[in-house]
């Protein structure tokens, strides 16, 4: 059996499922905090199950183009990250180390929970295998479900 346009799409709008359902596995089950990064690292995940539904339900070939476009972004944030992650550039300031938040602050407000809430830092890796972060297994996980997304964008043009 020859695989079809939906059934690329449903992949890839599943996998991104369980890419962000592994995310919040890993903060509430595992313990790991996420930083701003990881946290910007969702967004895509959380879109392409919504584009995957609506590609299913109404066909046409933008959808499939739009989650492309998701996963590429998805697959830069990752990879932004994990340059971040392995010093080869700055990060934001707000999560990469800089103190500037927080040099206005009184003592009694730094030790007020009400008034800090915990930085993760963008930086520092949480969590590797095979010397990987998250954010680079994000990274490789979103290219390969970008060509799933364009695979289906594909198959759309030749069933439409």
């Amino acid at each position: 059996m020859r695989p079809t346009r939906n059934d690329a799409l449903f992949l890839a709008a599943a996998a991104s499922l369980a890419i962000l359902l592994a995310g919040y596995w890993f903060q509430y089950v595992v313990g790991l905090a996420p930083c701003k990064l990881c946290l910007w690292q969702r967004w895509p995940h959380l879109i392409a199950p919504v584009l995957g539904m609506g590609a299913l339900a109404v066909g046409g070939r933008m959808l499939p183009l739009a989650g492309a476009v998701t996963m590429a972004v998805s697959a830069g944030l990752g990879l932004y990250h994990t340059g971040v992650e392995r010093k080869w550039w700055p990060g934001p300031s707000s999560c990469s180390g800089d103190v500037a938040g927080f040099r206005g602050m009184t003592p009694e407000q730094l030790l007020d929970p009400t008034q800090v809430s915990p930085v993760v830092l963008c930086d520092q890796v949480q969590w590797s295998l095979f010397g990987l972060s998250m954010a680079s297994y994000n990274a490789l996980l979103s290219l390969a479900l970008c060509a799933f997304w364009l695979w289906g964008y594909a198959l759309s043009r030749t069933t439409h």
